[in-house]
């Protein structure tokens, strides 16, 4: 049995502890939501009321942090994990988050001697509940190694990426390819339906020819069609537009640095802005389908799908 220190118990890191916890280890937790905390703490992590006592006698420290400032803040400075943990302690980063602030923390790591990988998953929430994320793992191969061993309970697939970063770089890619596809598939469903097509009839071709994707077999955006799909629930979230236009931007961002223009992305970025815009932030992305059939109840959304507004790239 491990002890590992978790800090960001949120819907990711919740059910990811939970799992930990499954396969016997000891979970120190920490987040600033009392609601996190409870349930953490209902599926038997121990809650801890600091970042110095979640890296108290941790033999490992996960973070899973919304954003690149909010990672520099737990890593970085007097109070940051790297002043506060014991150079034994591997650290492990499963945010997802800007290429630049992943770079600072492993830098900064490497400078005061710690092990440090940037560990970024795939499979939303309920890869998370059900145990089986992919995980990108980027840093030196033996550190990767090591965070392997711990990530196992958590995950189907564990990919060592590279170094430095390139598990941040392949969730960014990863990910703007998955909204992309998803708004393919919006579109689409929408023009499959209007042309008298029934839907599941549409869905099973497209799902075994070349309009497949994992979002059109995961995350059809029409109801009645796949049943764990959010447009059957009111787009209750799997994966909030807010969470979306995150990552997308993250992609925008890393294409401004390498001058590679993005297209598609960038126009994908204003419909979930436009989502945003229209007080959708918190339901799932997969709602963009609104943007397509007309149905989105905000009169300021109407001209979303011919230019939008720009999404900031935070």
């Amino acid at each position: 049995m491990a002890v590992i220190g978790w800090i960001g118990l949120g819907n990711m890191g919740g059910p990811m502890t939970a799992n930990l916890v499954k396969a016997g280890h000891r979970i120190q937790g920490f987040d600033l939501s009392q609601h996190a905390l409870d349930a953490a703490q209902a599926n038997g992590v121990t809650i801890v009321g600091s970042p110095a006592e979640v890296v108290s006698g941790a033999d490992v420290v996960f973070t899973m942090l919304p954003k690149g400032d909010h990672v520099r803040s737990v890593y970085l400075g007097d109070g940051g994990l790297l002043a506060l943990a014991d150079t034994k302690t591997l650290l492990v980063d499963s945010s997802t988050i800007d290429i630049e602030s992943a770079r600072a923390v492993h830098e900064a790591a490497a400078a005061g001697g710690f092990r440090f990988v940037d560990a970024p998953v795939s499979g939303g929430m309920s890869g998370a509940e059900a145990g089986t994320l992919t995980f990108m793992i980027g840093g030196d191969d033996a550190y990767v190694a090591e965070a392997s061993e711990y990530i196992k309970p958590m995950s189907r697939n564990i990919i060592p990426t590279g170094g430095p970063t390139t598990g941040q770089a392949a969730k960014i890619c990863n990910n703007l390819m998955l909204f992309i596809n998803l708004a393919s598939t919006a579109e689409g469903a929408v023009l499959a339906d209007r042309l008298g097509l029934d839907k599941k009839v549409f869905w099973d071709i497209a799902s075994v020819s070349s309009g497949d994707s994992w979002a059109l077999r995961t995350w059809y955006p029409l109801p009645g069609v796949v049943d764990t799909a959010a447009s059957n629930h009111d787009f209750a979230p799997t994966f909030t537009a807010e969470l979306a236009a995150k990552d997308v931007g993250l992609a925008i961002a890393a294409a401004q640095a390498t001058d590679t223009p993005l297209v598609m992305g960038e126009r994908v970025a204003k419909m979930f802005a436009a989502l945003i815009e229209a007080g959708e932030g918190g339901k799932d992305c997969s709602k963009i389908v609104q943007l397509v059939d007309g149905t989105l109840a905000n009169s300021s959304s109407g001209n979303a799908n011919a230019e939008g507004t720009s999404h900031d790239a935070n």
